[in-house]
Order: C-alpha cells, then structure tokens, then sequence
C-alpha cells in the first residue's frame, strides 16, 4: 500500500477554481476544481474527442466558472458530476478521479 499523494494546499485554488497536474503517481493528467470547501476532480481527457480541457494551464472553467469547459469544442460539464450538459457530448460525462482532503492538503488517497 502506498501513501497519500500531496498534491496542493486548497487556499492555493481559487473559490472557485482550478488547477492542473501532468502524470502523478502513475495518473494521466488531471484536474482539481474547488467549490467552496469541496474538490471534484477529473481526468484531462473531454469523452468527445480526448483531447485536454484546458487551452492554458489551470484554465477548466466557463467565463462564470460555473461550469467545467472543453476548449476544444466548448461542451459545458457540471462541477460537481462531469456530465455534458451543452456541447457535442450530451450526457457523457468526464472521467473522476478520486481525492480528499485532509488538514488543508488536497491528496490523491493511498492505493
């Protein structure tokens, strides 16, 4: 068994907000998006066409960060699920990922 990944401290997000990470601990590329005190977080791969989300490092968010975006194509995902609500993939949905928060510190949970 392997223990927690540390991957950022979640003040170090915006509310609400986003952040990348390149392959950690064997995991493709990612994204975290902080809503509140909550963190969702997916893989960096639109079910569309599978290419990355984000045209900028940490960009994953609509103009009213309200929503997850893919700037391949603009389809619109809810925070808080993955799921396609506007775009060319309707109802399909990202791929999750798992994380917690302990203490302050966003971490991928031991495997």
């Amino acid at each position: 068994m392997t223990d927690p990944v540390f991957l950022c401290r979640l003040d170090e997000i915006d509310d609400p907000g986003s952040k990348g990470f390149e392959q950690i601990d064997g995991e493709k590329p990612f994204f975290i998006v902080r809503r509140g005190d909550g963190v969702f977080a997916y893989r960096n791969s639109c079910p569309h066409y599978g290419a990355p989300l984000d045209w900028k490092p940490d960009a994953f968010l609509s103009y009213e960060k309200d929503l997850i975006l893919c700037s391949m194509h603009s389809a619109l995902f809810n925070i808080d699920d993955g799921v396609c609500v506007d775009g060319p993939c309707p109802g399909q949905a990202l791929e999750p990922l798992a994380v917690e928060i302990v203490g302050g510190g966003i971490y991928l949970p031991a495997a």
